[in-house]
């Protein structure tokens, strides 16, 4: 005779927990901010977040957020991590911010972190240029050139880490943008003459103003 007995525990489905329980963030393509845009960004004026350059030597100096902000800012977005790109866009923007300041603008680059090779770069290319250190990307996320939810990866391959487009704006003494160019294929000409006749206008219209 077969046992009636059933063999098998029985465990009610609704008892058993799962042990680990994933978050899913859903991928979302960043949108850059564009002429036109309000950018409510701040810089902090702590001497740790600052790097300056000089002809290639690294020097001391106390900048003051105020006054870079009070004139047209040439703002750009750089890591090391782009790599030979990153390094031809620093070299462009070292060969423009003479004209830039003497258009009537600031120049900034914003780099997610202070690291030996800049200081390499530097050197090797004699750049003069000023680079604020973005640790935790608060002003690319303003600039909606960096998301959590959108990696560089997905974008670029070679890359394998999530950092801030290779993006370079003017924003005006109101912190609206003037100008944008968002490098999304990495063969996108930088356009000097559009740059700075950004900050010409910008800052002419700014001196419009006051004297009026």
């Amino acid at each position: 005779m077969l046992s009636s007995v059933n063999k098998y525990p029985f465990f009610d489905l609704a008892d058993i927990k799962p042990e680990l329980e994933f978050s899913y963030k859903k991928y979302q393509p960043l949108n850059p901010v564009k002429v036109g845009n309000y950018v409510p960004f701040d810089l902090d004026n702590n001497q740790s977040r600052w790097q300056q350059f000089y002809n290639g030597a690294q020097t001391r100096g106390l900048i003051v957020t105020q006054q870079l902000l009070s004139k047209p800012l040439v703002i750009a977005f750089y890591s090391h991590h782009w790599g030979g790109a990153g390094v031809t866009r620093l070299i462009e923007l070292n060969a423009i911010h003479t004209e830039v300041r003497a258009n009537g603008g600031n120049l900034l680059v914003i780099t997610t972190e202070k690291s030996d090779s800049l200081e390499k770069i530097a050197w090797e290319q004699s750049l003069t240029l000023n680079f604020y250190v973005d640790t935790a990307n608060e002003v690319a996320q303003k600039f909606r050139v960096y998301a959590e939810n959108s990696p560089t990866w997905n974008i670029f391959s070679g890359i394998d880490v999530n950092i801030p487009l290779l993006a370079t704006y003017v924003i005006d003494e109101s912190k609206h943008v003037v100008y944008q160019h968002v490098n999304r294929n990495l063969e996108e000409i930088f356009s000097a003459p559009a740059i700075l006749s950004a900050v010409y206008h910008s800052a002419l219209a700014a001196n419009s103003k006051k004297s009026a």
